[in-house]
C-alpha cells in the first residue's frame, strides 16, 4: 500500500491552493500498477487568519455546497489517486457550516466523508490567542470507517486527536488506518503532536497517516506546527517532515497489523464497552 501525506502552507487565495496542490499531484512519485491514497491537511484550498472565513467563503458562492468538492473530485480523477480531500466548509444550520473531509477514489467518486466532531474552542499563548471553531462550526454527530483497496480507512481531523474516545470507536468499527488532515498550532504541536499521534497508533494498532500545514499563513497572521507523520500500529514513525512543504511517503504492509493485533489482542482485552457513536 502506497500513502502520500502533503504538508501545506495554504493561504487566503483559493486558486493559489489549488495550483501549488495540483503541482505537488503532477510531481508525485509512483510506482508503477499500484494504487496511491493521498491525505491532504485540514483546509488545505482555504486557510483564512480566522475560522469565520471559511463560512463567509461558502456563503459568498451562495451554494450549499461548496465548489471545493468539485475540484477535490476532479484532482482525484485526473491523477487517479485515493484523495482524502483536507478539510472543505459544507453549510449546516444558522449561518454556520460543517468542516468535512471526503474521501474520493481514483475516479473521483465520493467514497464517504466525516464532519469534524470536536471543536477547538481554546485559548493558545500564540499570536491568535483565541480560537472559537463553534462560532464557526457546527460539530458532526458520527464517525466515518470506509471500505478502500487499502484497508478499512477511519477519518478524524485535527483537534479530535485529543480524543482516544473517537479513536477507539473507530477501531471498533474496523478501522485498519485512520487519516488525520490537520493545522495543529506551532504552540500547541510543539508540545503535543508527536505523542498523541503515537498514542492513537498504539492503542488502536492502526497506521496513523497525520497531514499538518507548516509554518507562517497570510503574512505570520497564523502559525503552524508541521511534522507531517506516518505512523505504524506499534508506534514507530515510517516517515515524517518536520517542515518546509512537499510529501512524506512509506509503502504499508497490512500483515504487520494482523501480526500486531494477533500478538497483543487489545481489542478483545478491553472490558469497557466502545462509545455509543452512530457509524456512518
Amino acid at each position: 500500500m502506497q500513502i502520500s501525506l502533503l504538508q501545506c502552507q495554504s493561504s487566503r487565495d483559493v486558486a493559489q491552493n489549488l495550483q501549488f496542490i495540483e503541482s505537488q499531484l503532477d510531481l508525485l512519485p509512483r510506482v508503477a500498477g499500484e494504487e496511491q491514497l493521498v491525505v491532504l491537511p485540514e483546509c488545505c484550498l482555504l486557510f483564512g487568519g480566522h475560522e469565520s472565513q471559511q463560512g463567509e467563503y461558502l456563503l459568498n458562492c451562495g451554494l450549499e455546497e461548496s465548489p471545493l468538492k468539485s475540484a477535490m473530485s476532479d484532482l482525484a480523477k485526473k491523477f487517479n489517486v485515493y484523495l482524502v480531500a483536507g478539510t472543505i466548509p459544507v453549510l449546516a444550520e444558522e449561518k454556520r457550516v460543517y468542516s468535512r473531509t471526503y474521501l474520493f477514489d481514483s475516479a473521483g467518486k465520493v467514497l464517504g466523508n466525516y464532519d469534524k466532531l470536536h471543536l477547538f474552542d481554546v485559548d493558545v499563548s500564540d499570536g491568535t490567542k483565541e480560537y472559537r471553531e463553534s462560532d464557526t462550526f457546527c460539530p458532526g454527530d458520527k464517525i466515518s470507517v470506509i471500505d478502500t483497496p487499502f484497508g478499512k480507512l477511519g477519518l478524524a481531523i485535527c483537534y479530535d486527536l485529543r480524543f482516544p474516545d473517537l479513536f477507539r470507536a473507530m477501531r471498533e468499527a474496523g478501522a485498519e488506518l485512520i487519516a488525520l488532515p490537520a493545522a495543529f498550532t506551532k504552540v500547541t504541536g510543539a508540545a503535543h503532536w508527536q505523542p498523541l499521534i503515537q498514542a492513537r497508533a498504539i492503542e488502536t494498532q492502526c497506521f496513523i497517516l497525520a497531514a499538518a500545514q507548516w509554518g507562517q499563513h497570510n503574512r505570520g497572521s497564523r502559525e503552524t506546527w508541521g511534522q507531517s507523520m506516518i505512523v505504524d500500529p506499534w508506534g514507530r514513525i515510517m516517515a515524517e517532515k518536520m517542515s518546509g512543504c512537499g510529501w512524506v511517503q512509506a509503502t504499508l504492509d497490512r500483515s504487520e497489523l494482523e501480526q500486531i493485533r494477533q500478538q497483543m489482542p487489545v481489542s478483545e482485552h478491553n472490558r469497557f464497552a466502545p462509545p455509543q457513536l452512530q457509524k456512518n
